[in-house]
């Protein structure tokens, strides 16, 4: 059966314009179970609290400066923030055809042929679920750090241990989960905060470096100089260099995620996905080029013994502790907030995942607290694996970094496949199935839908390149390693319960039918 038949109003054209989000979502097979309360601002100051790739440029562009240079970072950024655009205006009309908190993986179950819809979607899926996770534990690694920092930084005496670094980011689950489950209707107004404490914080910290730094360095060194301390060869520098912003442009699927808890979801959440996009590529391109030009001694910037060269730039440009401390508590209050954000992101996608069968203990994980109205149980799911990943660190820093890649790895993976999946359509002659969403990109949609796969293909494949020479147990990258355990356990998880299971998204949405009598098997095949 093919799951975009002309039968079926749900499967054969997007959200119908003039009924509300509630009665979309029920005509789809979906009960509405979470409490609508993000604005359009509130979206906007949630996405852009996660990707705020100015502050996240802050912490990677050492190991820029050594893989190719400054050079590289800035015209990579700018390539970079071109593609995401493309990438964001493709999900912006995908998500405002099908504004549902799956995301990514329901997508692909109904832009995909019906032939793989199913399969494609269990693999995305996956991939989206364990970049969130992994991301959520790098996100509170990051923010342990800037509070040790500049612990370290006003007592030069204290010395950070790795296990302290652990035992904060237990600390900021513990809160975040608790604000998640206890607070989830102050969000909106939390995150509309934070963006404006985000935007404010980013023209503070930037204008105070570059006046305040004396000996700035050259023109020459920001635009010009070509610096290889890596041992590879300059192809493979150049993309090492590329990888830094790669991380750091991610994670503006959140929107997606938080549909359901959204009032005007199918116009706001498209606009808020490009709008986190923009935001971050001016504002990490602005802050680029201020901190290579506000940089010292980079040896001393990369082992500073406070452990985040970021906090150390800001000291050498200020000479002051007390206001390092002030502009680097600023992005830690960013940090947090990210934190808050992508723990309900996270939590959204794994209840929705829960809810569509897709893995062991679903109906507790797809429970919501009545109450609250919140996925309590996927909730405190979210929080013990990010406190597992986290706890890697104490015993192995090279085991940590294969959380920090699969992290950006199965975003971009699962990023790029609801584009394949919708050019795998187009291409096979399918109806357009984004037809008439209020987010439309008409012709532009297949030739946007062709650059944002380009572009998230080379990335994926480049987050497996080594990053120097020669390669050891130390530096080793363990990307590729870590993309064949998720696909392993993706596939082992399909073979021993999804394929029976997994209720394809989307489908059976018209009334007297459910979604489990049309679910279909990976050979299109009523089950």
């Amino acid at each position: 059966m093919d799951i975009a038949d002309d039968a079926n109003p749900a499967t054969s054209a997007p959200f119908d314009k003039a009924v509300s989000d509630d009665a979309n979502l029920e005509h789809l097979g979906y009960e509405q179970e979470l409490h609508r309360s993000f604005s359009l601002l509130g979206m906007i100051g949630f996405s852009f609290s996660i990707v705020t790739c100015w502050s996240a440029l802050g912490g990677t562009f050492i190991v820029g400066i050594v893989s190719g240079g400054p050079q590289v970072m800035i015209y990579a950024w700018i390539g970079v923030s071109l593609f995401s655009l493309a990438v964001a205006f493709s999900f912006a009309e995908m998500c405002s055809a099908y504004p549902v908190a799956g995301g990514q993986y329901s997508w692909v179950a109904v832009l995909a042929p019906s032939r793989w819809a199913r399969g494609m979607s269990w693999v995305t899926g996956w991939f989206m679920l364990v970049g969130l996770i992994a991301n959520g534990s790098v996100n509170n690694f990051i923010a342990a750090n800037f509070i040790l920092g500049m612990a370290n930084l006003a007592n030069p005496d204290y010395v950070i241990e790795r296990w302290h670094t652990v035992v904060v980011t237990y600390f900021i689950i513990f809160t975040v989960g608790n604000v998640n489950i206890f607070a989830p209707r102050a969000m909106n107004k939390i995150t509309q905060a934070i963006l404006i404490w985000n935007i404010v914080s980013f023209f503070v910290i930037t204008i105070t470096m570059v006046a305040t730094k004396k000996e700035k360095q050259p023109a020459s060194f920001v635009f010009q100089d070509f610096r290889n301390d890596t041992g590879l060869s300059a192809p493979l520098v150049v993309i090492s260099g590329l990888l830094q912003t790669f991380y750091s442009m991610c994670c503006y699927d959140a929107p997606a995620h938080m549909t359901e808890e959204m009032r005007n979801a199918s116009q706001d959440a498209p606009k808020a996905i490009v709008a986190a996009v923009g935001l971050g590529a001016v504002t990490g391109f602005c802050f680029l080029i201020a901190a290579f030009f506000c940089i010292g001694d980079i040896d001393a910037v990369a082992n500073s013994s406070t452990g985040v060269p970021l906090i150390q730039i800001i000291y050498d440009c200020t000479g002051s502790v007390g206001a390092t401390c002030f502009l680097s508590s600023l992005i830690t209050v960013i940090l947090l907030v990210c934190a808050n954000s992508i723990m309900a992101e996270c939590s959204r996608a794994l209840w929705a995942f829960a809810r569509d069968k897709a893995l062991p203990c679903s109906k507790a994980i797809s429970s919501v607290n009545k109450k609250l109205q919140v996925p309590v149980v996927a909730i405190i799911v979210c929080m013990v694996i990010q406190a597992a990943l986290n706890t890697i660190y104490i015993g192995t820093y090279t085991g940590f970094n294969t959380v920090i890649s699969i992290a950006a790895e199965g975003f971009y993976v699962s990023y790029a496949i609801p584009l394949i999946s919708r050019l795998m359509s187009h291409f096979s002659g399918a109806p357009d199935r984004l037809k008439g969403s209020h987010w439309s990109l008409g012709r532009w949609g297949v030739p946007l839908n062709m650059i944002g796969a380009c572009y998230l293909l080379f990335a994926a494949v480049t987050f497996n390149f080594p990053s120097a020479a020669p390669i050891d147990s130390e530096n080793m990258n363990y990307c590729s390693a870590a993309v064949g355990l998720v696909t392993l356990i993706s596939a082992a998880t399909w073979f021993t319960g999804g394929r029976q299971n997994f209720t394809m998204p989307l489908l059976g949405g018209s009334p007297g039918h459910s979604r489990e009598e049309e679910a279909t098997d990976m050979d299109g095949k009523s089950k």
